[in-house]
């Protein structure tokens, strides 16, 4: 019967090492993401997303060697994010294994951008990222360059206009939620799934699957991310990648 996807979300830094961060900020190093790829390999997620967070800022792609050391690792789907300037830079990440690409700040400033990307690679290739936050006033707002810079654009708005644009998935984080184990942003979630009409993935403050289920059960999401979720035993941060056991992803069947 049919369940939604679990993907576990793997962030890299400038020194390529795995990361998990608080609000985009606060980062705690994990290691080795090769490491952490094998170790998702033996869980057999449903598929991965790898996110360089330094690379925007730092005016460079992720790390091509990086993707093929990681590539040569991963048995299951992989997408890729973190630096995308270019046709080329999909062309190249594409050419390591990756399934999928995500555009996250350059989608923002050039939406014709993702045209030309799903011209060239198809719409399923390409998964736009909804960096969301609420400024000073509470209102939520799409922020690029890692949370570093406010838009001021309306998160449903801009997610119309990727839908516009051919995306094939957006990927919806909540930067307020990001790393606090507390739940996702689930108004923020439930009126863009039920908004756009291609997969919403939503990404930032599950803590446990009950989030996740509470989360499907109230939303039109068709996949399910975290980051902190799979990567620490517990709220106080100490460190062991995991993944749901077959057995307990099966309180997502029949839910819908």
């Amino acid at each position: 019967m049919f369940r939604p996807r679990i993907i576990p979300v793997v962030l890299i830094d400038g020194r390529g090492h795995a990361v998990k961060s608080v609000n985009f900020k606060n980062k705690i190093d994990l290691g080795d993401p090769v490491n952490t790829v094998s170790i998702f390999n033996a869980f057999r997620v449903d598929e991965l997303v790898l996110l360089d967070i330094d690379a925007t800022n730092s005016q460079r792609l992720i790390s091509l060697d990086l993707l093929q050391d990681i590539a040569s690792e991963a048995r299951m789907p992989f997408s890729v994010g973190g630096g995308i300037t270019c046709l080329e830079d999909i062309r190249n990440i594409l050419s390591t294994g990756a399934e999928k690409v995500v555009l996250s700040s350059i989608a923002i400033e050039r939406p014709e951008f993702v045209r030309e990307a799903v011209d060239k690679f198809g719409s399923s290739s390409i998964i736009v990222c909804l960096d969301v936050k609420s400024n000073f006033f509470g209102k939520k707002e799409i922020y690029i360059n890692s949370g570093k810079r406010n838009t001021k654009l309306n998160p449903l708005s801009t997610a119309l206009l990727m839908e516009k644009m051919g995306v094939g998935e957006i990927l919806v984080q909540s930067i307020d939620n990001d790393g606090k184990m507390k739940g996702y942003d689930l108004a923020l979630t439930a009126e863009i799934s039920a908004s756009v009409g291609v997969p919403v993935i939503a990404l930032g403050g599950a803590g446990n699957l009950q989030h996740m289920l509470e989360l499907y059960r109230s939303t039109c999401v068709s996949a399910l991310s975290a980051g902190s979720l799979f990567v620490f035993q517990n709220n106080q941060h100490a460190v062991l990648v995991n993944y749901p056991k077959q057995q307990d992803l099966n309180c997502f069947r029949n839910v819908r």
